[in-house]
């Protein structure tokens, strides 16, 4: 009990501090007037585009659950990755990517160990192309300057975020494929850690590692990897144009590539583990609007509400609308991987 609550107190703390800096100085009159100023065409289409990436990351995942089962459901492909969002906005400490996986696991009976591995896959892929799209930005900023308008010290600063965000995957990248063509050596290693515990613990961690490493499956082969990466660009590429479309409805006049760092910095705030990405979306958002959009900042904050409204919202109408129908309380998908983080 005692370690939950420091642990939510941390929480709590870094949500604080995030939304500190978000709401420094800022002029509720002008942000109020900002959220209605809005062109209706442009906001009903970002509305329609909102849940794209619910579709399109559950065709990518087919490509690594297919080596575990086929023909697995697309619509309870759908539904996971609703249900896994919708916790991950509603709690904190983003449970939704455990409830992700488990909840399918269920739905097709599949083994939790191995999907858990799908998710890391998944993820890991998910930062190497949000890198590489922000690379291609910073590379094609000399051959096309007109369209880059932030200062040279922002451009250090999301250089160093690229390097970080290419390093943290590469690591990632490299240590999941010494584990998988490793099994044998990996799984004694997690034994020897394991020796503290009981026996019975011990047999039932190891086995989901087992399992875990069987989720990686895919790497065996070059052409499902070259179509999975593919898909990651389609999912990010979509992701993009969701906040393109979004910035137009708030009439921000930028190109389609300009937004790259924009999304790059909010899957940086987004994977702070604050409640429902409060706080460090929030700074990161303003953050990369006033940096790199030229958006004033009274502005860069309405647009960060509605924006994060507006994905609440639709997510989690998704998501509950799933639960109801599966007859299933958002409180027992939470129970799923908080009883898997024990």
């Amino acid at each position: 009990m005692r370690k939950t609550w420091f642990r939510l107190g941390i929480i709590f703390v870094l949500t604080a501090v995030f939304l500190f800096f978000f709401f420094k100085s800022v002029d509720w009159n002008d942000v109020l007037a900002n959220l209605t100023n809005v062109n209706l065409k442009y906001f009903l289409l970002a509305l329609l585009i909102a849940p794209l990436h619910l579709l399109t990351r559950a065709i990518r995942w087919q490509y690594l659950i297919k080596y575990e089962k086929r023909g697995v459901s697309l619509f309870n492909r759908i539904a996971a990755n609703a249900v896994g969002f919708t916790v991950n906005f509603i709690f904190p400490g983003r449970l939704g990517e455990i409830a992700k996986p488990l909840y399918l696991a269920q739905k097709e009976d599949i083994k939790k160990g191995f999907m858990i591995g799908t998710v890391v896959v998944e993820r890991i892929f998910d930062i190497i192309i949000c890198s590489m799209l922000l690379g291609l930005y910073l590379v094609s900023r000399p051959i096309f300057p007109s369209f880059y308008h932030a200062g040279d010290d922002a451009y250090s600063l999301l250089s160093f975020w690229w390097i970080f965000g290419i390093s943290i995957a590469t690591f990632l990248l490299f240590l999941i494929l010494a584990v998988y063509f490793f099994k044998e050596k990996a799984l004694s290693v997690f034994a020897f850690l394991l020796r503290p515990f009981s026996k019975k613990l011990s047999e039932k961690i190891l086995n989901i590692f087992d399992e875990f490493i069987q989720g990686l499956k895919f790497f065996h082969s070059v052409g499902n990897l070259f179509v999975y990466i593919l898909l990651s660009v389609v999912v990010w590429l979509g992701i993009t144009l969701f906040y393109w479309v979004f910035l137009l409805a708030y009439n921000i006049d930028v190109s389609y590539v300009s937004t790259f760092p924009y999304v790059f910095l909010t899957g940086v705030g987004a994977s702070i583990p604050t409640p429902g990405m409060v706080g460090g979306f929030h700074y990161f958002s303003k953050l990369g609007m006033t940096s790199f959009l030229n958006v004033e900042s009274n502005l860069a904050v309405s647009i960060t509400i509605a924006v994060h409204a507006v994905q609440l919202v639709v997510t989690c109408l998704i998501g509950y609308a799933i639960l109801w129908k599966e007859g299933i309380s958002l409180l027992q998908i939470k129970k799923l991987g908080e009883d898997s983080n024990r």
